[in-house]
């Protein structure tokens, strides 16, 4: 069997290179030319000439053309190699491994708590065990590991793959996961902000046909959004694209980590949601929910407080979220993160203010914008970090 170690580490240049590119692309999906063409920036011409001397070398295989989601696709021949993708929330550990030939929604999947609060030297023992056992479900072993993408809460410089100032907490300013990670793992690994990679595994891989403006809100201990514009990430200048979780809402409201006052993530964060519930509880001996999924729960349960609370809390994503889609337009807004499991207590509200604040013409049915919830979850951000794994490899 052919090793995808040896495609990914030879050094190329020239047509080679996009030969790779190519290779890459179908590791990430199988898909139609047209789709690789766009998601490799190659043109269809060049596609299909590099397609056809990969399926003469038998590197890939493409399906006959004819009717179905299947006609005329390109996928890898039998191939060892593992691509893996780790997400670290504040709260949790989840891993998704897949072996480079298999479609894309054949992943092997470990989640665990706790997360990123409790401090990278504790967190990377975890986090490398989780790869293991995920690793060894699919039939191979962890040298078989030839890519692994980081997500992480916080906003990463791309200039140099490192947490930009200001580092916030759980983070230090000397924390460098992406590189002990790698160290371990005997291959290179990138870090991106959750909410980027969220956004990167959506429009990837959710839609059989190209969506060109995608935005996923990750909402949990705090809210980001992740932009993705064509084929491309919009991270800014220096990694800080999509913070609006640092929106002011409230000038005058609670100071936030950032420094600020009022930010959306200190009305709509986890902490604010449960402390709303714990206020509402006063004098009387209660239990209340302790964390984000806890409150959900009980508001599928009935609850009359934690339903008011997230339709509240609805409302004001909404508003923000109304401001973006005035700046930006997008076509698609997926919602993930543990507030995400609320469904159409969040989403209902969610879209009553989009409609009364944003611009008729960008969130209008008629207008074909679409707001959900992520079909991906809770491993959006892990497989966005496995595609990021996968393309970083094209520069190797």
């Amino acid at each position: 069997m052919r090793e995808a170690r040896e495609l990914l580490d030879a050094p190329v240049q020239g047509r080679e290179s996009t030969l790779k590119r190519l290779i890459i692309e179908i590791m990430v999906k199988s898909d139609r030319q047209s789709q690789l063409s766009r998601r490799a920036g190659v043109s269809q011409g060049l596609v299909s000439a590099a397609i056809a001397d990969l399926a003469k070398e038998g590197v890939v295989e493409v399906d006959a053309p004819g009717s179905g989601r299947a006609r005329g696709k390109v996928r890898l021949s039998p191939m060892r190699g593992v691509a893996v993708g780790i997400d670290l929330g504040f709260n949790h550990i989840s891993v998704a491994a897949r072996p480079v030939d298999h479609p894309h929604d054949r992943i092997a999947a470990r989640t665990e708590s706790p997360g990123a609060n409790v401090g990278l030297r504790r967190l990377l023992p975890e986090v490398l065990r989780l790869v293991r056992e995920a690793v060894e479900e699919t039939g191979q072993d962890i040298a078989d590991v030839v890519s692994a993408g980081l997500a992480v809460p916080r906003m990463v410089d791309p200039r140099t793959g490192r947490f930009a100032t200001p580092v916030l907490p759980p983070w230090e300013a000397d924390d460098q996961p992406a590189n002990e990670l790698a160290v371990e793992l005997g291959v290179p690994v990138v870090m991106d902000n959750d909410a980027n990679l969220g956004a990167l595994a959506e429009q990837t891989y959710t839609s059989e046909d190209a969506v060109e403006h995608v935005v996923y809100v990750k909402a949990s201990t705090g809210v980001g959004i992740g932009i993705v514009v064509g084929a491309n990430l919009v991270r800014g200048q220096r990694g800080m694209a999509g913070e609006i979780g640092h929106l002011t809402i409230d000038p005058d409201g609670e100071m936030c980590l950032c420094g600020g006052r009022g930010c959306l993530d200190t009305l709509v964060g986890a902490e604010s949601l449960l402390a709303k519930v714990k206020q509402s509880q006063r004098g009387t001996a209660r239990d209340v929910p302790t964390t984000l999924a806890a409150l959900v729960l009980r508001a599928r349960n009935g609850d009359a407080v934690c339903t008011r609370v997230l339709n509240d809390a609805g409302r004001v994503l909404g508003f923000a979220l109304a401001q973006l889609c005035n700046l930006i337009n997008p076509h698609r807004i997926v919602l993930g993160g543990e507030l995400a499991e609320a469904r159409s207590m969040v989403l209902d509200s969610c879209r009553q203010e989009l409609t009364r604040f944003a611009l008729s013409g960008a969130v209008a049915p008629t207008a074909d914008f679409e707001l959900r919830t992520s079909t991906l979850s809770p491993y959006a951000e892990a497989q966005g970090a496995l595609i990021l794994g996968l393309r970083s490899r094209s520069s190797n």
